[in-house]
């Protein structure tokens, strides 16, 4: 079990790796983001995408998922106040097998609440080929161990 104490600046925490099928992208934006692109490939190779691609917003449930199976199930986490900064850089297609890292940024020990501290992460993901698809600023409230002892 990680803890407020054990996260150190410019430490990389690899996410885990996700594999993104056709059915998944039609899915999630049937229910949630119903746009032409992410439901047809006629819409989509007419639009700026140029072929069907993930919704941003399924983008970024991916990355949740990712994190927590890639290391944030194993801390002692108490949430997230909200993400500072959110970039879709290029489009998710189907069957791209994404990986990433998230970035220790900074660690801060809270003032208000005493036994919590916030560590800021960048987090970034890419597709097979390398390239970054989604970049994240957002900080991260952990106990700390002292706290979760008691």
């Amino acid at each position: 079990m990680r803890y407020f104490e054990d996260f150190q600046p410019g430490e990389k925490l690899p996410l885990a790796t996700y594999e993104v099928t056709r059915e998944a992208i039609i899915a999630f934006a049937a229910e949630f983001d119903p746009q032409p692109f992410h439901l047809d490939e006629a819409a989509a190779s007419r639009s700026m995408l140029g072929g069907l691609a993930a919704s941003g917003w399924h983008t970024t449930a991916i990355f949740m998922r990712m994190m927590c199976d890639g290391w944030l199930h194993d801390t002692d986490a108490a949430g997230a106040g909200g993400v500072d900064e959110t970039r879709w850089l290029r489009p998710v297609r189907p069957g791209d097998v994404l990986s990433g890292v998230s970035e220790v940024l900074e660690v801060k020990a809270s003032r208000s609440r005493p036994g919590f501290g916030t560590v800021r992460f960048r987090h970034e993901v890419w597709n097979g080929a390398g390239e970054p698809v989604l970049r994240m600023l957002n900080p991260i409230a952990f106990r700390c161990r002292q706290t979760s002892a008691t």
